[in-house]
């Protein structure tokens, strides 16, 4: 479905991305994990159009991509949940999941997802009608994942689901990425943190310093040993 192949990507003189290579295949879920400022951001802005590769290709559904408008991704199938989840604070959560819903063109099938979405996130249906910023910080994750639920999308991307939020509340939206994968959907996630990602995870890679590290699945790095020395930086060992 996806394919990274050797993508430079950066800000000015700053390289963010040094030849990544990565794939994500229908149906998966696939983890990047690592430091602040290992280009796990960069990475998923470069994919969705908010930023333009230096060189390299992204191949999404067969095609090239490179330089391609967020709108025209949007509309390929590719959505993206940025860090910080970035929702209509002053709208309702109606509002918001009509906005999500603004390139659905048949009526019909779009109350139907959103009788699926209100019933995935159950506390949304609870608050329809009321402000969005008035939610808590785990209920907005569930409006922005929602949201971007409401576009159909073939691959939906997100910066750090869990940041910010107490640990039984990213218990309750890693569940809810758990029923939307059993579902069908393909994910790639970035994650600073490894502790949730062995359960939900197909494949996992590790970046420093715009490097894939590591790369594994989860039962070839399920004693979490090799992903804490490659985040940390205690081993030189290149992903193969």
């Amino acid at each position: 479905m996806l394919d990274i192949r050797q993508v430079f990507a950066g800000y000015g003189r700053l390289a963010a991305l040094k030849g990544i290579n990565l794939s994500v295949q229908q149906g998966e879920v696939v983890f990047v994990v690592g430091p602040n400022g290992a280009g796990k951001s960069t990475l998923l802005k470069t994919i969705a159009g908010l930023m333009s590769p230096t060189s390299g290709e992204i191949i999404f559904q067969n095609a090239l991509i490179n330089g391609k408008a967020p709108e025209q991704l949007c509309r390929a199938g590719l959505a993206l949940i940025p860090e910080g989840r970035h929702i209509f604070k002053t709208l309702t959560v109606e509002e918001n999941l009509a906005v999500g819903a603004m390139i659905r063109r048949k009526s019909h099938a779009r109350d139907q997802d959103l009788e699926q979405v209100l019933d995935t996130f159950p506390v949304l249906r609870d608050r329809f009608k009321g402000i969005a910023g008035h939610l808590s910080g785990g209920e907005q994750q569930q409006l922005a994942i929602a949201r971007a639920i409401l576009q159909r999308p073939a691959l939906l991307m997100i910066d750090e689901p869990s940041l910010g939020l107490a640990p039984l509340v990213i218990d309750q939206v890693y569940e809810s990425l758990r029923k939307l994968n059993s579902n069908g959907l393909t994910l790639l996630i970035v994650e600073q943190s490894t502790g949730r990602i062995m359960e939900l995870a197909s494949r996992i890679y590790v970046f420093r310093n715009g490097h894939v590290v590591l790369e594994g699945t989860p039962d070839k790095l399920s004693d979490g040993e090799a992903v804490e020395a490659a985040y940390f930086g205690f081993t030189d060992e290149a992903a193969a």
